[in-house]
């Protein structure tokens, strides 16, 4: 169960790395970026796609998602499993917590936390599935509290434990069996090793195009709430178009971004990814202390308490629910919305989560899995729920107290934080607010981006640490930076979420496997030290 080998090429451009595993990965890609240049309809068909991927897989992305979270506390509470080290018992880990936690939360956040800070409660104070089942009243006091409840679902201890799962199975096996840290390491626990390779290169493929999608879609999302941004800061024209970002300013924007995570990448985990996740970690605080100060502090508090309260009560029937739709108009609607909201963030979720949750076990070395679960988990929770209840919150006290005048409510999901900053700011202010946004907002997704370009790397060489050559590092960078490109062209963002919540399926079976292995792992090995 220990015995693993992943098949490398010992000279050549591909020295290092699996051959088979590279080529095909990128066969696919490039079909996909030919097909979609060329193909008319590509947006419309990949949307039908997704339509008929939704309505048969809805359930399944719910229930799995569900099942991660909660096998990762279990883990974690119980006596027997939860002060399991990630390693030896004299192993010490190799980052401090804070460096530690600021990298964990980077990778795994990225764009999130600000473009969905204001977007996400906003969104869901106008409709949730409490206002579609008439126990609220839209845009009304009585609807807050379903608002953050509902924004921490998709926030919370759920998507946080996707990440958790997958990195505490190669954490254990790459740490206590001594197995290279990759994605088909754990299939070992369960398969004969001929039919492991086997069914590795499959699993490798699987998660390197998740990762490609799912960083895809978060660089989408943060391309258009940097040309917001730029717009604010510039003022100049040509980067929106009819309330828009232009296609020249996204192309522009993930060339730069690109460029940025190909040179961090190639100074290593040590160097320019921590120097980049302290960076957001320190600059996030700045933010969040600017609008501690100015923003709707008091609102802020209350929406937590109870928010929070809210949540933590109503987690499970919210997790495990499914609504189907069906000739009511209210089940049709509780439907569309969950399709638009929850699942679209369990395949969003699901899709980061090879190369979060590799880069999560990377720099676990150390850790029992209790403590590895309260740092991947409950505090990246905590962390997200602050946030959304202070930098949100004041959107919303802005609007509820008619400062905003529906500008925040109104204005494009990217270009949100941006309106509230108008709002809530003297003109004096608004200048250095907006231009820390966006360097913010630089540094999130730099460091998403060349963590997956170095994971992307990690699995195709195996998990050896001399696979990872420059050059490759270049040539992913500029295949990841393509896609993108190629889809937003194509059929917008709407091309990217619909590429996504079909990528990420085959994957969410392989979390599911790894899952089982862990569990299988964890049992045989209950009486070693």
């Amino acid at each position: 169960m220990t015995d693993i080998t992943t098949p490398v090429q010992t000279s050549g451009f591909y020295e290092g790395q699996n051959r088979r595993v590279a080529i095909s990965v990128k066969i696919i890609i490039v079909a996909l970026v030919l097909w979609a240049s060329l193909a008319r309809d590509a947006g419309d068909i990949l949307m039908d796609i997704q339509s008929v991927t939704i309505d048969y897989f809805g359930g399944w992305y719910t229930y799995a998602s569900a099942t991660f979270m909660i096998m990762s506390l279990v883990l974690a509470i119980l006596p027997w499993t939860a002060n399991i080290r990630l390693g030896s018992s004299e192993s010490i880990p190799e980052f401090s917590r804070f460096a530690w936690f600021s990298m964990m939360f980077g990778a795994g956040i990225g764009v999130g936390m600000l473009t969905y800070s204001t977007a996400e409660p906003l969104a869901h104070f106008a409709n949730n599935p409490d206002v579609i089942l008439g126990t609220t009243t839209a845009l009304d006091h009585n609807n807050l509290i379903a608002a953050y409840k509902w924004t921490l679902l998709h926030y919370g201890l759920t998507p946080w434990g996707c990440y958790a799962i997958v990195g505490l199975s190669l954490a254990y096996f790459a740490y206590r069996r001594d197995m290279p840290l990759t994605i088909r390491s754990p299939f070992t626990a369960v398969l004969k090793a001929d039919l492991s390779r086997q069914v590795g290169a499959v699993v490798d493929a699987a998660a390197i195009l998740a990762t490609i999608i799912g960083i895809g879609v978060t660089i989408g999302y943060g391309v258009n709430q940097l040309a917001f941004g730029a717009y604010q800061i510039t003022n100049w024209s040509w980067l929106i178009n009819d309330d828009k970002p232009s296609l020249l300013a996204l192309a522009l924007a993930v060339i730069f971004l690109t460029m940025a995570a190909m040179l961090s990448a190639l100074s290593g985990i040590g160097r320019g990814i921590r120097w980049l996740s302290n960076l957001n970690m320190a600059l996030s605080w700045l933010l969040l202390v600017i609008f501690i100060v100015f923003g709707a502090t008091a609102f802020a508090g209350e929406m937590f308490i109870s928010g929070l309260g809210a949540y933590l009560r109503e987690i499970l029937p919210m997790s495990l629910t499914v609504w189907s739709s069906s000739e009511t108009e209210t089940a049709q609607a509780l439907s569309d919305w969950q399709s638009a909201w929850s699942v679209f963030y369990w395949a969003w979720w699901i899709a980061f989560t090879p190369f979060v949750g590799l880069f999560l076990a990377r720099v676990s070395r150390g850790r029992t899995i209790r403590e590895y679960v309260v740092g991947a988990i409950l505090l990246p929770s905590l962390m997200c729920f602050t946030w959304f209840c202070i930098v949100g919150g004041t959107a919303l006290d802005l609007e509820l107290g008619g400062n905003a005048n529906g500008s925040i409510l109104n204005a494009d999901l990217s270009a949100q934080l941006f309106a509230t900053v108008n709002a809530l700011f003297s003109p004096s202010w608004i200048l250095p607010v907006a231009t820390l946004c966006v360097v913010l907002l630089i540094t999130y997704l730099v460091t998403s981006a060349d963590s997956a370009v170095l994971v992307i790397n990690t699995i195709v060489s195996g998990g050896a640490p001399n696979g990872v050559r420059a050059r490759h590092i270049v040539l992913w960078s500029l295949l990841l930076g393509t896609v993108i490109i190629t889809l937003l062209f194509a059929g917008g963002m709407d091309a990217l979420r619909s590429v996504m919540i079909i990528g990420a399926l085959p994957f969410s079976a392989v979390m599911l496997f790894m899952l089982g292995a862990l569990l299988y792992a964890i049992w045989t090995d209950r009486s070693a030290p």
